[in-house]
Protein backbone atom coordinates (compact mmCIF):
# COMPACT_ATOMS: atom_id res chain seq x y z
CA UNK A 1 0.00 0.00 0.00
CA UNK A 2 1.36 3.30 -0.81
CA UNK A 3 1.19 6.24 1.42
CA UNK A 4 -1.60 8.49 1.81
CA UNK A 5 -0.49 11.96 0.68
CA UNK A 6 -4.41 13.54 0.62
CA UNK A 7 -6.67 12.70 3.42
CA UNK A 8 -10.83 14.18 3.29
CA UNK A 9 -12.76 13.87 6.47
CA UNK A 10 -16.28 14.06 6.89
CA UNK A 11 -16.16 17.68 5.19
CA UNK A 12 -19.17 19.49 4.68
CA UNK A 13 -19.10 22.35 3.25
CA UNK A 14 -21.77 25.49 2.65
CA UNK A 15 -22.18 28.92 1.08
CA UNK A 16 -24.99 30.47 3.09
CA UNK A 17 -28.14 28.21 2.63
CA UNK A 18 -26.88 26.29 -0.71
CA UNK A 19 -25.50 23.06 0.62
CA UNK A 20 -22.28 21.96 -1.38
CA UNK A 21 -20.57 19.16 0.48
CA UNK A 22 -22.23 16.58 2.86
CA UNK A 23 -19.51 14.84 4.96
CA UNK A 24 -17.29 13.78 1.72
CA UNK A 25 -14.46 11.39 2.66
CA UNK A 26 -11.71 10.50 0.21
CA UNK A 27 -7.84 9.09 0.60
CA UNK A 28 -5.63 9.84 -2.24
CA UNK A 29 -1.89 7.75 -2.48
CA UNK A 30 1.24 8.46 -3.40
CA UNK A 31 2.31 8.97 -7.00
CA UNK A 32 -1.36 8.11 -8.31
CA UNK A 33 -3.11 10.52 -10.27
CA UNK A 34 -6.62 11.22 -8.97
CA UNK A 35 -9.64 12.50 -10.34
CA UNK A 36 -12.77 14.67 -8.86
CA UNK A 37 -15.93 13.98 -11.69
CA UNK A 38 -18.97 15.71 -11.31
CA UNK A 39 -21.08 17.70 -12.80
CA UNK A 40 -21.68 21.59 -12.53
CA UNK A 41 -21.90 22.63 -9.10
CA UNK A 42 -21.40 18.88 -8.14
CA UNK A 43 -18.68 20.79 -5.67
CA UNK A 44 -15.26 19.20 -7.36
CA UNK A 45 -13.84 22.68 -7.79
CA UNK A 46 -14.92 23.38 -4.31
CA UNK A 47 -13.09 20.35 -2.69
CA UNK A 48 -9.71 20.87 -4.15
CA UNK A 49 -9.79 24.29 -3.52
CA UNK A 50 -10.57 23.30 0.04
CA UNK A 51 -7.32 20.98 -0.48
CA UNK A 52 -5.02 24.01 -1.22
CA UNK A 53 -6.38 26.51 1.66
CA UNK A 54 -8.28 28.74 -0.96
CA UNK A 55 -11.81 27.33 1.01
CA UNK A 56 -12.53 26.80 4.74
CA UNK A 57 -15.17 24.15 5.20
CA UNK A 58 -17.33 24.45 7.66
CA UNK A 59 -16.25 21.02 9.53
CA UNK A 60 -14.11 17.86 8.80
CA UNK A 61 -10.56 17.72 8.55
CA UNK A 62 -8.10 17.44 5.38
CA UNK A 63 -4.70 16.33 5.79
CA UNK A 64 -2.19 17.11 2.87
CA UNK A 65 1.60 15.48 3.36
CA UNK A 66 1.07 14.97 6.71
CA UNK A 67 -0.07 18.24 7.92
CA UNK A 68 -3.76 18.66 9.12
CA UNK A 69 -4.09 21.86 6.86
CA UNK A 70 -7.57 22.95 8.97
CA UNK A 71 -5.54 23.39 12.26
CA UNK A 72 -1.85 24.43 10.98
CA UNK A 73 -0.05 27.97 11.76
CA UNK A 74 0.80 30.43 8.92
CA UNK A 75 4.33 29.99 8.68
CA UNK A 76 3.59 25.57 8.52
CA UNK A 77 0.85 26.92 5.88
CA UNK A 78 3.32 28.87 3.47
CA UNK A 79 6.32 25.58 3.89
CA UNK A 80 3.53 23.49 2.89
CA UNK A 81 2.26 25.30 -0.05
CA UNK A 82 6.29 24.94 -1.29
CA UNK A 83 5.50 21.64 -1.53
CA UNK A 84 2.69 21.87 -4.35
CA UNK A 85 1.59 23.19 -8.04
CA UNK A 86 -1.67 24.57 -9.06
CA UNK A 87 -2.88 25.05 -12.47
CA UNK A 88 -5.90 26.65 -12.87
CA UNK A 89 -8.39 26.22 -15.04
CA UNK A 90 -7.39 29.76 -17.17
CA UNK A 91 -4.14 29.65 -16.49
CA UNK A 92 -4.24 32.22 -14.52
CA UNK A 93 -1.09 33.61 -15.92
CA UNK A 94 0.08 37.33 -15.48
CA UNK A 95 -1.35 39.68 -18.37
CA UNK A 96 1.90 41.67 -17.93
CA UNK A 97 4.54 39.00 -17.82
CA UNK A 98 5.84 37.14 -20.15
CA UNK A 99 5.94 32.99 -20.08
CA UNK A 100 9.40 33.10 -18.47
CA UNK A 101 8.94 35.98 -16.01
CA UNK A 102 5.69 34.13 -14.96
CA UNK A 103 7.44 30.70 -14.51
CA UNK A 104 9.86 32.72 -12.25
CA UNK A 105 7.58 34.69 -10.25
CA UNK A 106 7.58 31.50 -7.25
CA UNK A 107 11.28 31.39 -7.69
CA UNK A 108 12.00 34.91 -7.09
CA UNK A 109 9.71 34.97 -4.29
CA UNK A 110 10.36 31.51 -2.22
CA UNK A 111 14.24 31.08 -2.50
CA UNK A 112 16.74 32.75 -2.93
CA UNK A 113 18.54 31.13 -5.47
CA UNK A 114 21.16 33.27 -8.01
CA UNK A 115 19.18 35.02 -11.12
CA UNK A 116 21.27 33.17 -13.54
CA UNK A 117 20.16 29.90 -11.75
CA UNK A 118 16.38 30.77 -12.03
CA UNK A 119 16.63 31.50 -15.75
CA UNK A 120 18.13 28.08 -16.12
CA UNK A 121 15.23 26.42 -14.11
CA UNK A 122 13.29 28.30 -16.26
CA UNK A 123 14.19 26.97 -19.51
CA UNK A 124 13.90 23.83 -18.34
CA UNK A 125 10.32 24.04 -17.07
CA UNK A 126 9.41 25.60 -20.73
CA UNK A 127 11.36 22.32 -22.43
CA UNK A 128 9.39 20.34 -20.09
CA UNK A 129 6.26 21.10 -20.93
CA UNK A 130 6.71 21.36 -24.49
CA UNK A 131 6.95 24.69 -25.25
CA UNK A 132 9.51 26.11 -28.08
CA UNK A 133 12.07 27.93 -26.60
CA UNK A 134 11.02 31.55 -28.22
CA UNK A 135 7.54 31.28 -26.05
CA UNK A 136 9.44 32.20 -22.80
CA UNK A 137 9.35 35.82 -24.25
CA UNK A 138 5.82 35.37 -25.00
CA UNK A 139 3.04 37.19 -23.09
CA UNK A 140 -0.32 35.60 -22.33
CA UNK A 141 -2.53 37.42 -25.20
CA UNK A 142 -0.04 36.03 -27.36
CA UNK A 143 -0.46 32.40 -26.67
CA UNK A 144 -2.94 29.62 -27.71
CA UNK A 145 -4.87 28.34 -25.26
CA UNK A 146 -2.95 24.95 -25.60
CA UNK A 147 0.36 26.88 -25.14
CA UNK A 148 -1.69 28.92 -22.00
CA UNK A 149 -2.39 25.31 -20.36
CA UNK A 150 1.42 24.93 -20.83
CA UNK A 151 2.90 28.13 -19.72
CA UNK A 152 0.48 27.41 -16.31
CA UNK A 153 1.98 24.10 -16.18
CA UNK A 154 5.50 25.12 -16.03
CA UNK A 155 5.12 27.49 -13.51
CA UNK A 156 3.12 25.13 -11.15
CA UNK A 157 6.23 22.57 -11.73
CA UNK A 158 8.95 25.77 -11.09
CA UNK A 159 9.30 24.36 -7.35
CA UNK A 160 9.42 20.64 -8.20
CA UNK A 161 6.27 19.87 -6.18
CA UNK A 162 5.22 16.79 -4.65
CA UNK A 163 1.76 17.28 -5.45
CA UNK A 164 0.11 19.33 -8.83
CA UNK A 165 -3.73 20.16 -8.53
CA UNK A 166 -4.97 20.20 -11.63
CA UNK A 167 -8.50 22.09 -11.99
CA UNK A 168 -10.03 21.00 -15.18
CA UNK A 169 -6.63 20.94 -17.47
CA UNK A 170 -8.53 20.41 -21.10
CA UNK A 171 -11.07 22.26 -20.88
CA UNK A 172 -11.34 24.75 -23.74
CA UNK A 173 -9.14 22.62 -25.75
CA UNK A 174 -9.60 20.67 -29.02
CA UNK A 175 -9.80 17.12 -29.22
CA UNK A 176 -5.89 16.64 -30.54
CA UNK A 177 -4.94 19.54 -27.90
CA UNK A 178 -6.44 17.71 -24.35
CA UNK A 179 -5.19 14.27 -25.50
CA UNK A 180 -2.07 15.80 -26.06
CA UNK A 181 -2.33 17.36 -22.62
CA UNK A 182 -3.20 14.08 -20.96
CA UNK A 183 -0.44 12.21 -22.31
CA UNK A 184 1.73 15.29 -21.18
CA UNK A 185 0.54 14.59 -17.48
CA UNK A 186 0.91 10.81 -17.49
CA UNK A 187 4.34 11.69 -18.98
CA UNK A 188 5.25 13.57 -15.55
CA UNK A 189 3.86 12.10 -13.34
CA UNK A 190 5.97 8.94 -14.60
CA UNK A 191 9.08 10.96 -15.20
CA UNK A 192 8.83 12.98 -11.65
CA UNK A 193 6.72 10.90 -9.48
CA UNK A 194 4.32 13.38 -8.56
CA UNK A 195 0.55 12.68 -7.06
CA UNK A 196 -1.66 14.43 -9.09
CA UNK A 197 -5.20 15.59 -8.23
CA UNK A 198 -7.37 16.60 -11.24
CA UNK A 199 -10.87 17.77 -11.23
CA UNK A 200 -12.58 17.07 -14.94
CA UNK A 201 -15.89 16.68 -16.65
CA UNK A 202 -13.44 14.88 -18.96
CA UNK A 203 -14.36 11.30 -20.03
CA UNK A 204 -11.07 11.04 -22.03
CA UNK A 205 -9.44 12.23 -18.99
CA UNK A 206 -10.89 9.45 -17.19
CA UNK A 207 -10.17 6.62 -19.23
CA UNK A 208 -6.87 7.73 -20.35
CA UNK A 209 -4.76 9.31 -17.26
CA UNK A 210 -6.25 8.43 -14.23
CA UNK A 211 -5.87 5.60 -11.76
CA UNK A 212 -8.80 6.43 -9.62
CA UNK A 213 -11.65 8.89 -9.37
CA UNK A 214 -14.81 10.07 -7.47
CA UNK A 215 -17.78 10.65 -8.94
CA UNK A 216 -19.71 13.93 -6.95
CA UNK A 217 -23.13 14.68 -7.04
CA UNK A 218 -25.77 15.19 -4.33
CA UNK A 219 -22.92 16.91 -2.37
CA UNK A 220 -21.72 13.34 -2.04
CA UNK A 221 -19.50 11.00 -3.19
CA UNK A 222 -21.59 8.55 -4.87
CA UNK A 223 -18.64 6.51 -6.29
CA UNK A 224 -14.85 5.71 -6.38
CA UNK A 225 -12.12 3.66 -7.31
CA UNK A 226 -11.13 2.50 -11.04
CA UNK A 227 -12.96 3.34 -13.91
CA UNK A 228 -13.96 -0.95 -13.91
CA UNK A 229 -15.25 -0.25 -10.03
CA UNK A 230 -17.35 3.05 -10.33
CA UNK A 231 -18.84 1.77 -13.80
CA UNK A 232 -20.49 -1.56 -11.67
CA UNK A 233 -22.64 1.53 -9.62
CA UNK A 234 -25.83 1.69 -11.24
CA UNK A 235 -26.23 5.49 -9.21
CA UNK A 236 -28.35 7.58 -12.02
CA UNK A 237 -25.49 10.56 -12.11
CA UNK A 238 -22.59 7.47 -12.82
CA UNK A 239 -25.08 6.26 -15.40
CA UNK A 240 -25.55 9.53 -17.31
CA UNK A 241 -21.99 10.14 -17.40
CA UNK A 242 -20.73 6.48 -18.15
CA UNK A 243 -23.84 4.52 -19.22
CA UNK A 244 -25.05 7.16 -21.80
CA UNK A 245 -23.89 7.37 -25.47
CA UNK A 246 -21.10 8.77 -25.36
CA UNK A 247 -19.87 7.08 -22.01
CA UNK A 248 -20.24 3.83 -24.03
CA UNK A 249 -18.94 5.27 -27.03
CA UNK A 250 -15.40 6.41 -25.29
CA UNK A 251 -15.69 2.70 -23.46
CA UNK A 252 -15.39 1.33 -26.87
CA UNK A 253 -12.34 2.64 -28.21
Amino acid sequence: MKNTIVSVNDIVTSFGNNLVLDHVSLTIHEDEIYGLLGGSGSGKSTLLKEMIMLIRPQSGSINVLGKNILNIRLSEAEELKKQWGVLFQSGALFTSLNVAENIAVTLKEYTDLPRDLIDTIVKAKIEMVGLPANAAKLYPAELSGGMVKRAALARALAMDPKILFLDEPTSGLDPLGAEEFDKLILDLRNMLDLTVVMVTHDLDSIWSVVDRFSVLGEHKIIAEGTIDEVMKSNHPVVTNFFKGARGLARSKI
